[in-house]
Parts: C-alpha cells; sequence; structure tokens
C-alpha cells in the first residue's frame, strides 16, 4: 500500500509540475511575441539573435541580452524556447524585460568564422572585430531598432556565455549599464574547465571537443555529434586508450582548438592572450559575478575575474556572490539545498535570484528598487550553511596559518622538530592512478566536489594527514596555499592536495533541518567531505611559461595557490589534507618524466617514488572574530 501511495504522489506532484508549466507558457505567449533578425556587425557579418517581445506597449522595456555559441534555438518566430517558461526565466518576462538571445559570430546560424575565447584586442581600427566590438554593435542595432525599448542594457550568462559576459563589459556602450558573468571562462590554463596550474583536465576537454570543436562551414541548425565512448566506465577507457596523442587520433585533424592546445603547452603569449584579466580595466557598467563553490568546471573564473576587476577597474560597481552551488545551479537547475550527500538546509537559489540578481538588474535596468541591500561580497559559508555579507572579499579579520603535515600522519599548527628531515612517501604509479571518484561514472561528475573522500585515504599511494578533534569552530575565507617540499624519484610529477572536512563517527542530518538531500540515505558519520582539491603541475613551480625538470633525489619547494573557499569546520569535527599524484581520469597522468605530455608515447610513463617531508604545509585563511 505505501508502494501504491508513493506513487500516487510521485504523480501528481510531476502532474502539478506540468500544469504549472503549461500555466508558464500560456502566460509567455499571452504576453510575448518572438521577432528573429540577423543584426549587422561593423565588417559586414550578421549575427542570428532571437528577440522576445513584451506585448504591453505602455511602457518602455529594457533588453537583457545573452550571446551564446549554444545556440538560440528553437528557430522559427512561432516556436519558443522552453527555458523561458522556466522560474528563473520567467521571473524577468514578469518584469517586462525585452530577451534577446543570440549565436555568437561563426556558430549555429550566425555568419562569420568561430574564434574559442576569441582574444580581446584593445587596440582595434576600423571594420577590426573581437567580442566586444561584435557586442557594442549588436546593443547599438538593438537599441535603435527594438520597438519600446528603454535604451537600457544588460549582459548576462553562465560558463561560456559568461566569457561573452566578460568580453560585453569591455564593449563600452553608454547603453550598457549592468553585466553579470556568471562561472565565466576565464583562464583556460590556469584553472578553467581544461587546465588547472598546466595540468590538461582531459575527460572534459575531450568529451567537449569530439562535438563543439568541428567545423561549421556554414550556418545551421543542426548540432555536430561528439565521439561516442564504448563504455561506461570513463576510468578504464581513459586509461586504456593512453597518452594524450592517441587521443589526438581520435580527434582527428579538422578540430582547431583540440590542435592549438596540444601545441601550446606552455603558459606561452597564445594562452595569456585568452586571459580576459588582462584586459579588464576601466570597466564603465556595473558587474555582479557570480559562482559556485563546489563548480567542477568553473571554480576558478568567478572567484579571480572579481579580484581581477577589483584591482585594475577599482572605480567599477563591482559585486561578487557565491553559493553551495555546482555549474549553472544557481540559475534554474536546482534549488541549491544539496549538492551530492552534502546538505545545506536553505534553497539558496531563490534565495540569490530573488534577493541579489533580479534586484540587480532592475534597478541598473528599470531604474526600480535599489541595491543598497547587495553587499560588495555575498558569500554562502558551507559547514555552518550560511550567508554572509561582506565588504570585500577576502574579508577583513582573515590570517592565514600553516597547518604543517607530520609524523604519524598528524596535522598541527606547530611545525614539529627535525620536519625538514622526516617524511612521509608513496610510489605514484601510472598503470593504476588514483582515481577522482570513488564509483564507475559514465561521465565526470558534479557531485565529486563534495565527495566523501574514504575510498582515496585507503589507498596507498594517498597521504592522509589529520588534525585531533577540533574543540571549537574553524572558519577560512579566502584563498589556499599549498607549500609542499618534496624530493621524486623521477624528473617531473603532478601534486594533488585536498581539504577534507572529516564529520564525526555519529553524525547523522537532521531530516527537519536539512531535508532529504538527494533522497540516499549516505551514511555520514565518519565522512571525509572534500571542500577544495586542486592539481599542480611539477615542472611549472617557478613558471608557466618556462617549465623545468626535477633533480631526481633533491628536496624541492613546490607552493601553488588552490581555488578560495568559504567553509567553516565545526566543533567536533577534524581537518585533514591529503596528497597524492594522480586524480584519474579527471586529469590526465603525468609520465613523471620531463616530457611534452601532448606528444609522449605510452612508453614513456613510470613509477615514481614521492617524499613529502613534514615541513609542508597547507597555508590557512583564518577568519577571526566572527
Amino acid at each position: 500500500m505505501k508502494k501504491y501511495f508513493l506513487l500516487l504522489i510521485t504523480t501528481l506532484f510531476s502532474l502539478t509540475n506540468l500544469w504549472a508549466q503549461d500555466a508558464d507558457s500560456a502566460w509567455v505567449r499571452d504576453n510575448y511575441y518572438k521577432i528573429e533578425k540577423m543584426v549587422p556587425m561593423r565588417d559586414g557579418i550578421s549575427l542570428f539573435t532571437a528577440f522576445y517581445i513584451p506585448k504591453n506597449n505602455t511602457e518602455k522595456h529594457p533588453i537583457l541580452l545573452n550571446r551564446t555559441p549554444y545556440s538560440c534555438r528553437p528557430y522559427g518566430e512561432d516556436n519558443f524556447n522552453p527555458r523561458l517558461y522556466s522560474t528563473y526565466w520567467i521571473n524577468y518576462l514578469k518584469e517586462g524585460y525585452i530577451i534577446a538571445i543570440q549565436d555568437v559570430r561563426g556558430r549555429w546560424m550566425s555568419e562569420g568564422d568561430f574564434v574559442d575565447v576569441r582574444p580581446f584586442n584593445p587596440n582595434k581600427k576600423g571594420k577590426e572585430i573581437d567580442e566586444a566590438s561584435d557586442t557594442y554593435d549588436a546593443i547599438d542595432w538593438m537599441i535603435k531598432n527594438l520597438p519600446g525599448n528603454n535604451q537600457r542594457v544588460g549582459v548576462f550568462g553562465i560558463s561560456y556565455p559568461g566569457f561573452y559576459s566578460t568580453m560585453a563589459a569591455l564593449s563600452g556602450h553608454p547603453a550598457l549599464k549592468a553585466v553579470s558573468p556568471q562561472a565565466p571562462v576565464t583562464d583556460w590554463f590556469m584553472g578553467d574547465d581544461f587546465h588547472h596550474n598546466g595540468a590538461f583536465f582531459f575527460l572534459d576537454g575531450f568529451n567537449f571537443y569530439t562535438g563543439f570543436g568541428k567545423p561549421r562551414p556554414v550556418p545551421t541548425q543542426v548540432a555536430s555529434p561528439g565521439f561516442r565512448i564504448p563504455t561506461q566506465d570513463y576510468y578504464d577507457f581513459y586509461l586504456r586508450t593512453g597518452a594524450i596523442k592517441n587521443f589526438t587520433k581520435i580527434m582527428g585533424d579538422s578540430i582547431k582548438f583540440w590542435n592549438d592546445l596540444v601545441n601550446h603547452p606552455n603558459y606561452d603569449e597564445w594562452w595569456q592572450a585568452r586571459n580576459p584579466r588582462n584586459f579588464v580595466t576601466n570597466i564603465k557598467p556595473a558587474i555582479l559575478v557570480v559562482g559556485g563553490l563546489f563548480d567542477a568546471e568553473d571554480c576558478f573564473g568567478a572567484w579571480n575575474l572579481y579580484k581581477a576587476i577589483e584591482q585594475k577597474s577599482p572605480l567599477t560597481e563591482n559585486r561578487l556572490v557565491m553559493g553551495p552551488w555546482f555549474h549553472g545551479g544557481w540559475g534554474g537547475r536546482s534549488d541549491g539545498t544539496y549538492l551530492g550527500n552534502i546538505r545545506f538546509g536553505k534553497k539558496t537559489s531563490e534565495y540569490y535570484q530573488q534577493n541579489i540578481e533580479i534586484p540587480f538588474f532592475n534597478f541598473y535596468l528599470k531604474l526600480k528598487g535599489t541595491v543598497r541591500d547587495i553587499a560588495e561580497a555575498t558569500v554562502f559559508f558551507s559547514g555552518e550553511n550560511e550567508w554572509k555579507n561582506l565588504k570585500s572579499w577576502p574579508p577583513e579579520g582573515v590570517s592565514y596559518k600553516k597547518l604543517y603535515t607530520a609524523n604519524g600522519n598528524g596535522l598541527s599548527f606547530i611545525e614539529t622538530k627535525n620536519a625538514a628531515t622526516t617524511y612521509s612517501e608513496y610510489i605514484s604509479d601510472p598503470a593504476h592512478p588514483v582515481p577522482y571518484t570513488e564509483d564507475v561514472h559514465p561521465g565526470r561528475t558534479r557531485e565529486y566536489m563534495t565527495d566523501d573522500q574514504r575510498f582515496a585515504s585507503r589507498r596507498p599511494d594517498v597521504l592522509s594527514f589529520s588534525t585531533p578533534v577540533l574543540t571549537s569552530d574553524i572558519t577560512l575565507a579566502g584563498p589556499l596555499v599549498a607549500d609542499l617540499f618534496t624530493s621524486i624519484s623521477t624528473t617531473d610529477a603532478d601534486f594533488v592536495v585536498k581539504l577534507i572536512d572529516v564529520f564525526p563517527n555519529e553524525y547523522i542530518y537532521d531530516e527537519n533541518e536539512f531535508g532529504k538531500g538527494n533522497g540516499q540515505n549516505y551514511p555520514m558519520g565518519g565522512y571525509q567531505m572534500l571542500v577544495r582539491g586542486e592539481i599542480m603541475r611539477g615542472k611549472f613551480r617557478n613558471s608557466f611559461a618556462v617549465p623545468e625538470p626535477f633533480t631526481p633525489g633533491n628536496i624541492t619547494e613546490v607552493k601553488y595557490t588552490l581555488p578560495d573557499v568559504a567553509h567553516t569546520f565545526k566543533k567536533g569535527h577534524k581537518i585533514m589534507v591529503q596528497v597524492q599524484s594522480s586524480w584519474f581520469p579527471l586529469s590526465d597522468r603525468n609520465p613523471q618524466k620531463f616530457v611534452d605530455i601532448y606528444h609522449c608515447d605510452d612508453s614513456d610513463f613510470q613509477k615514481a617514488t614521492i617524499r613529502i617531508y613534514h615541513n609542508s604545509s597547507i597555508i590557512l585563511p583564518i577568519l577571526n572574530n566572527q
């Protein structure tokens, strides 16, 4: 009987959602109409753009522009984008916004040639173009040609459209009043999507570019299929396929960005020209940078774009929002109450939409309401599961303290005697790399960012160091720094450092406070929650532009910065740090030989003995007096 009751409830819930969506669909079509235009650019190329325009002509309407390489489909003026019926988008329609969605140059139905993360040209002349000039020309056309617009424009987008949002902010058009780069592609060598500190994230890179990277000779409404991996076990497939050059053979010769990527193994001028942080000066529109604490694709971009604008454009109204979200989770893909096994106990996405994003655009584009209640930095702190409204990021009152590794797998704020001469060691074997997550998966998971790390603790090629049980809360707010002293038996190696929150053995979520989460009732007693993990390709330890081999047996410092954290380790928990040398197949395997990894052979891969000396530490940004 219980089974049938649950089935009835589930069916009624689904029907209720369908009825609500049908009602929203009917409302949108009753109140909006759609037009499609080829919008001219300064060099004679035209970009395909879909416009959703209010039928109400009793007032002027602001324009909200989303520029995307992922298509503004469905095409045809009678075909409405179903995203507009979601709670996230319909909020803007009910506020009376004109919605513009544009296929960027060279993608889908737009003319021209597509260039991945096309470099910004600060010295454009005449008919020279970049993504900033395309945005300028699009805005200029819209305010002159769209009926009933109020001459005020905003731009927003998540992920790759976040990159185009950053480019929009550099356009300089006077009608552009507000921009929100969200999980923005910012630096594909240092920390977003396809590289982290020079290590190639080829699980994402290969999967993405086998389809996305295929050339599109003429405008099209049809997506290019990607490579079909012949197994659901990605760990097995990537390991069997071997060196990156074998993936290049599968990719073929036609995918330009893949070829460029493998031929630029270091952080050279080619990569630096594709880093928007180098150009974010004198920005005029108000900025709202948004990201997820646990964004598996773009955890780096939001933090570091915000900081770059603060440094290089100090007069810009620049704000930061970071919530407990996966990639785009705040944009209608999740209510933000949990991620994987970790529960936050609050509808964080709804809070953000209603209290930050919509008021932000309403103020600058409709001159409605206020932004006084939107803090400089609105950041959700996991662990304590509370929002903090801060005057800066990192906030005032942060002190940086070293937490040292020690004999017996300990962690201490006091360096032990003879720390520089004692060590823990492991053998890193590329034939048996450490997996990034425990289970078998047919793709890269988003939940790994908060996954239980007990599976890694059990491996002999992972070092685990832990504090005693905490007697008081410790709150971290800012970037982490891993400062390792190591010797290796070969000429190169990777280093993965993970900061972990170890739950008490008796811990159980109170469903009255935290809800049911994902409903799986995972055993949380002793849970080892990944708070932050990051990899460093050892040969880049002194320079990302000029790599250097290790001298086998010599003690060498490897120091690097991990993405920021906002987390409270609660009293009764422990802080754990894990160190390992592979994170597979999230990142490619290091052959542990100083070679060009993109072109090396399977025979180049070798075992390495890795020693981590006990004067190694992780530098914590501890928030005091909170």
